[in-house]
């Protein structure tokens, strides 16, 4: 587990003006949460990023390193404190991390947190043409801050077709508790879906489909059925008063 260390500088102001004005100056707002109560900062957004960057990412143990403005933080909050991350707020549109929030941990208190899965090696049933799947990303597990691990690292070299991985067969350090459900699925290697049975699920998918209704061409043959001059017609009103002269001029 990875220690980094985080210039941050106390505040006091708090609300949606304060912070949105040290956004608008480049800088990050923080708070960390300890028992209880919570502690107003400020960081800098570049070194957050490079925490993340780090092998243990956002699991990483943060010493926060602080000055004073404003109001002077209260007996107990001065001076070096010791965090982890607790949740990160990026813009949707920009992607820039708009505010960050802190847990403050002690180094003797166990902690339950989620750690990546990562799986190595090309097992044995993916060579003879199986699809491997993985279907958990990371675990839920439990332990003292300095044995966090930045991964669990899965071999899968020996499975086969039809083999699979539990959350029980995974070995983990001394020290290290697993609070995910021990039965879940972890990895597992299944056979190809054959032509045979993709041809059967095409053959019974239902071909009944109608065309789309296209409202456009409705509306027209609506409009050309009440309106006579759409189809070449002519109007009966228009019509008779034809006949008639029709009829004088033979007279």
């Amino acid at each position: 587990m990875q220690k980094v260390a985080l210039t941050s500088t106390y505040r006091d102001k708090r609300g949606k003006g304060p912070a949105r004005q040290l956004r608008m100056l480049g800088q990050v707002p923080a708070v960390l949460y300890s028992k209880g109560h919570s502690t107003l900062y400020t960081l800098n957004p570049k070194e957050i990023d490079k925490l993340l960057q780090t092998p243990s990412g956002e699991n990483s143990l943060i010493t926060l390193q602080s000055e004073t403005v404003g109001t002077p933080p209260a007996e107990g909050e001065q001076g070096s404190r010791l965090a982890i991350l607790k949740a990160l707020q990026r813009s949707p549109i920009t992607g820039k991390i708009l505010h960050v929030d802190l847990f403050e941990i002690s180094i003797n208190d166990p902690l339950t947190l989620r750690v990546p899965v990562e799986v190595f090696g090309v097992s044995v049933g993916v060579k003879n043409g199986g699809i491997l799947q993985h279907t958990l990303r990371d675990l839920e597990i439990r332990c003292l801050p300095s044995l966090i691990p930045d991964k669990i690292r899965i071999d899968i070299t020996l499975l086969k077709v039809g083999d699979s991985l539990h959350v029980k067969d995974v070995p983990v350090s001394e020290g290290i508790e697993i609070i995910s459900d021990l039965n879940l699925v972890l990895v597992s290697v299944v056979a190809p879906m054959s032509e045979a049975k993709l041809e059967a699920m095409l053959a019974t998918a239902p071909k009944d489909t109608k065309a789309p209704e296209v409202i456009g061409a409705k509306k027209e043959e609506e409009d050309g059925k009440a309106d006579p001059k759409a189809k070449g017609g002519k109007e009966k009103g228009k019509e008779e008063p034809k006949a008639k002269a029709k009829e004088g001029a033979k007279k």
